[in-house]
């Protein structure tokens, strides 16, 4: 126990004193929230219901796509992941302390954004605090858990960069971020359901904020929590501790699982 909240310890640090982690945790989400405040109510008055819950949500991907595989690949490359079996430190450890970390930080970053948006622009605050929280864990859970795959599977930084746009990019489209889910083709609000941002989205508005849902918002939650199990759960099955190691449990496609509960969810929910 002492050498896991050692180990949390130096991660959060870590979190706050690398510039690349200090962007993506803190700069980013907090300066597109201020930003969009200002600018998007004025073209779009009826984003302002949204403000809160949008921002979190955006918070939530590019702090876990944008900054939790990058530092993973780059642990493996210079062979510290070497050390940390010798001293007998589990691949579990390594692999859900930068997820617990992170957070960490988003919890601070959300109650910045939860707390200011109301006295500074006007935004409507949540009417239920406890499914509130409860939909930015299952959304951070389930994120966290995209970016831990990411980073176990990718062969280099550059790879990581690849494939967590795959997810970041169209979250910002059809995720609900910018754009209310609703307004989209029918065809391409199916397939915008397959982004846990999308899924996040539809609960906060609902059982968060008091609107009304697309679809199932507790099914949103259950999704987003079982995704995040898959992604736990397929990223330590998959962990490579060195990257000179050609050998790999399982095959990389097999990170689609994470997206089986949307998948599901589309036809029960």
């Amino acid at each position: 126990m002492t050498a896991f909240l050692t180990h949390f310890s130096f991660e959060f640090r870590a979190g706050i004193r690398d510039k690349n982690l200090l962007l993506v945790n803190y700069l980013l989400p907090l300066g597109f929230y201020f930003m969009m405040a200002l600018i998007m109510p004025g073209i779009n008055p009826g984003f302002l219901p949204t403000l809160i819950p949008a921002m979190v949500t955006f918070s939530i991907i590019s702090a876990t796509l944008l900054g939790i595989p990058d530092p993973i690949v780059k642990a493996r490359e210079d062979g510290i992941y070497r050390s940390y079996k010798i001293n007998g430190v589990p691949s579990i450890s390594i692999l859900t302390i930068p997820a617990l970390t992170t957070m960490l930080h988003l919890v601070i970053v959300t109650l910045i954004i939860t707390f200011t948006a109301p006295p500074l622009f006007n935004a409507p605050a949540p009417v239920n605090w406890l499914n509130y929280w409860i939909i930015f864990v299952a959304m951070a859970f389930a994120s966290s858990g995209l970016g831990v795959i990411i980073g176990v599977l990718a062969t280099s930084t550059r790879m990581t960069v690849m494939w967590s746009q795959l997810i970041y990019l169209p979250t910002m489209l059809l995720g609900g971020v910018m754009i209310p889910t609703n307004l989209l083709p029918d065809a391409v609000m199916t397939i915008s359901a397959l982004l846990p941002a999308t899924q996040a989205m539809n609960a906060f508005n609902s059982l968060a904020m008091g609107g009304v849902a697309l679809f199932n918002p507790w099914g949103s939650v259950l999704a987003l929590f079982f995704s995040g199990l898959i992604a736990f759960g397929l990223a330590i099955y998959m962990f490579s501790w060195d990257s000179r190691n050609e050998g790999r449990r399982g095959h990389p496609i097999m990170a689609l699982l994470v997206f089986l509960p949307f998948v599901i969810g589309i036809f029960i929910f």
